[in-house]
């Protein structure tokens, strides 16, 4: 088990040009219960089961986490007991600094949004914001990946 610690932006201005790889993400929920989500992601190179729970008076921005890699054949499988519903996405991996932003473009219902997520060691860990990040939406359940599926 680890726990995630991780900030989330609305992004306002152009970020592909600083990327340095592009990922098309396929993601199913099996469950969306505030205390626990359960997500299965098909990548064009790997497949996760992933386990999130709330952070349990850890902090703000802290929740643990378990990602448990699974073959594709079964993640297909598992797509199909999902919850209705998918979060389809391209994630653009762009440096900045001394920290990597995962910045999601999505597609299908969902088509419009751009959110920028950025992974930090402890909570107080000081980053640079860049230009093209708009307002923090970090702690807001309407930008949640498994809300995003309504």
């Amino acid at each position: 088990m680890g726990f995630e610690i991780e900030r989330k932006f609305l992004v306002t201005g152009d970020f592909k040009h600083l990327a340095i790889k592009e990922i098309n993400i396929l993601q199913g929920y099996l469950s969306v219960e505030p205390e626990r989500v359960i997500r299965v992601r098909i990548t064009e190179n790997e497949s996760c089961l992933t386990i999130k729970s709330t952070n349990s008076g850890e902090g703000f921005y802290k929740r643990k986490e378990w990602n448990i890699m699974i073959d594709h054949i079964m993640a297909e499988e598992l797509m199909k007991v999902c919850l209705p519903g998918r979060i389809v996405k391209t994630r653009y991996i762009v440096p900045y600094r001394n920290h990597k932003f995962e910045v999601d473009v999505f597609h299908g219902a969902n088509e419009g949004l751009i959110i920028a997520e950025l992974e930090l060691s402890h909570e107080n860990e000081e980053f640079e914001k860049p230009d093209w990040l708009g307002k923090e939406v970090t702690g807001d359940p309407s930008y949640y990946n498994s809300n995003l599926l309504k």
